[in-house]
């Protein structure tokens, strides 16, 4: 055992990577593999990889203990005999690196580290059978995949591009020939001369992979990726019933969903993938100041942010999974400007960023828009956005999923990585303290001033600093009261004392709400639901409400008062559920009141009130959520007002 940790490190460790500890006693205390072990190994393995820990026992969430492996070697051999088992797992992706003991406060425990599989392995599962053997990892554990989330596991495992499919039935007289003769003349001036330029239509969509064949059912038709480019959005919706591409330009840097332009598929325009690029760039970069430039006697009016913008609208459409339920989104705001395409990445975000590595889902789109000139070569798309971004000297930009529902975003800030307006902010509220802090806890400090939260990733991202010195760094900001943290693992974020905790980074979450089940596409309504349906939140939340994540930020009238509302509870060890129910909805009447402030004056755990009491009141309407993802740090809940309160 060359490594050796303590309880603390444990903690710390727990902010890096998806954590999760196991007693695996056995009935006689020697050490046994846990049956739910596999679970874990399942829904880390289709999510983002983690590390497995038996011997430690978490309890309460955050804080560990030791309790080791009396007879580790016999628990190792059961792990290797059952994952070379396929009645047991589906796939065994660990070598004898990934298993090895290790010292925690003296004791031996077995580490297991369980990488994120690639796509054609997934679904880990279970058995024999996927479906209700898959598992995924969420804020509160391991929870069974619904059987669409495994059946868009399986399609990305077999499709390399999803685009790819020949699709029956769907012809010309489906195309907007509008989109397609923009196409032909943009590809005569990037390709002049081109032997592809004056064939007859539909040779030239074969040619550029909108039109194939599948030879085994031998017919001839549009293949998806053509129809994405060029159809007409109530066309693709036949296809794609959940398609739907989102432009927004908002006035101000707040993430609030008031905006002063909008593009949606609304029946003024195509709606297809084409027409939304050209339109969106033109709107992007309309208001770019281009430095006066000559080459070859000709004006250049390209800059590396308008190759920036350009790659990461192209990224966002050609990486979309257009079977999700989630929008494609872009947002313009004055301070930055938002990506989001639905479905999560096909290889982690850290390769991605490095460059090099590429698995495009829509790899005939990608082609097409690469022959009019616009996306980069397979896997350098990403590292110029980054690339040119830094040379502009703005924050680096934030490449993220989040995982409920699946979804990738990319937030590009039009801000310094110190803001002398930042810095002149936190001196106000800080005074001297500021700059006796060393450069990285600053720097920290500058990041939740100007992005509204900072994590232990994000600081990753924008330091060199190691994992274990930004743990360590982070939890001496919390203890000297200039932040605040909410949240547990890798879940964690933190807030400045005087920031609105419910206030999220510039491009929020909560802009990105779950449409509901079944919904039929936004724009079929009367107006989108992103006009219209707002989040839960702001259903029932008149501006003057304010969110409590932190029970010492609570005025001590109110505290007073929670006090009293929860004590029928609060005195007892064991109350019914309906009383349980009725005092968190008393509790909650009026304000959001985060997990922690509810679990402190309950007396209750954090992690038992979470899953038994607060997600099934969610699920039954009893309470609403702030925001739509339940693994969302900054959460809170709020009872629904009657209709005598909301008059």
């Amino acid at each position: 055992m060359s490594e050796r940790l303590s309880s603390l490190d444990l903690a710390g460790l727990s902010e890096s990577v998806d954590l999760e500890c196991k007693a695996a006693q056995g009935r006689d205390g020697r050490g046994e593999l846990p049956e739910d072990f596999w679970k874990s190994y399942s829904a880390m393995a289709n999510t983002d990889g983690g590390v497995i820990l038996l011997g430690v026992q978490e309890k309460p969430r955050g804080r560990f203990r030791a309790l080791g492996l009396a007879e580790v070697e016999r628990v190792r051999k059961a792990l290797w005999d059952n994952l070379h088992n396929r009645k047991q797992i589906s796939a065994n992706l660990l070598s004898e690196q990934d298993v090895e003991p290790i010292a925690v406060d003296d004791k031996t425990v077995l580490r297991i580290r369980v990488p994120r599989a690639p796509r054609q392995v997934r679904p880990v599962h279970l058995g024999s059978n996927p479906f209700g053997g898959t598992y995924l990892r969420r804020y509160e554990g391991d929870y069974a995949a619904d059987d669409e989330a495994v059946r868009r596991l399986m399609a990305e495992r077999v499709e390399d591009s999803r685009d790819e499919r020949v699709l029956k039935g769907f012809d010309f007289g489906d195309l907007d020939m509008e989109s397609v003769a923009a196409y032909r003349n943009r590809f005569a001036a990037v390709k002049p001369g081109h032997v592809w330029t004056d064939l007859p239509l539909p040779e030239f969509l074969e040619r550029i992979g909108a039109w194939g064949k599948n030879r085994e059912e031998g017919l001839s038709a549009l293949r998806l990726a053509g129809l994405l480019m060029f159809g007409r959005a109530e066309v693709i919706r036949d296809a794609l019933p959940h398609y739907m591409v989102d432009y927004q330009e908002r006035p101000e840097a707040r993430a609030e969903k008031r905006w002063i332009d909008r593009l949606v598929p609304d029946g003024s325009w195509s709606g297809n993938v084409y027409d939304f690029f050209r339109k969106v760039y033109q709107k992007l970069t309309a208001d770019l100041k281009v430095p006066f430039q000559l080459h070859a006697g000709q004006r250049i009016e390209d800059t590396p942010v308008h190759e920036a913008l350009r790659e990461a609208l192209v990224n966002t459409l050609i990486h979309a999974d257009f079977s999700g339920r989630v929008s494609v989104l872009v947002v313009k705001r004055p301070d930055m400007f938002g990506f989001r395409n639905p479905g999560r990445m096909r290889i982690p975000p850290e390769l991605a960023i490095h460059g090099g590595n590429s698995d495009c889902r829509n790899r005939r789109l990608q082609t097409m828009f690469q022959l009019v000139g616009y996306g980069d070569h397979a896997g350098s798309g990403l590292p110029k956005i980054y690339r040119n971004w830094a040379g502009q000297h703005w924050r680096r930009p934030v490449l993220y999923e989040m995982p409920e529902p699946e979804q990738t975003l990319m937030e590009l800030r039009m801000s310094s990585l110190v803001p002398e307006r930042a810095v002149a902010e936190l001196t106000a509220q800080l005074g001297s303290r500021v700059a006796a802090l060393p450069e990285t806890a600053r720097l920290a400090l500058i990041t939740a001033q100007v992005e509204g939260s900072v994590s232990h990733d994000r600081l990753k991202q924008i330091t060199t600093d190691h994992p274990a010195d930004l743990t360590k760094l982070l939890g001496q900001l919390v203890r000297d009261g200039l932040l605040i943290p909410d949240g547990a693992g890798r879940g964690m974020v933190y807030f400045l004392p005087w920031q609105r905790q419910t206030v999220g980074a510039a491009f929020d979450a909560a802009d990105f709400g779950n449409r509901g089940l079944g919904a039929k596409p936004p724009e079929l309504d009367a107006k989108p639901p992103e006009l219209d349906a707002k989040p839960p939140e702001l259903d029932a939340k008149p501006p003057e409400l304010v969110t409590y994540h932190d029970w010492s930020a609570i005025p001590a009238q109110l505290q007073e008062e929670l006090l009293a509302l929860a004590a029928p509870v609060a005195r007892r060890r064991k109350a019914s559920p309906d009383v349980l129910r009725a005092t968190i909805q008393a509790l909650c009447t009026r304000r959001f009141l985060g997990l922690r402030v509810l679990a402190h004056v309950l007396q209750r755990d954090l992690d038992d009130l979470r899953k038994r009491t607060l997600t099934p009141m969610v699920q039954e309407g009893a309470l609403l959520p702030a925001f739509a993802s339940t693994r969302d740090p900054r959460q809170a809940y709020i009872a629904p007002m009657t209709e005598n309160e909301s008059k």
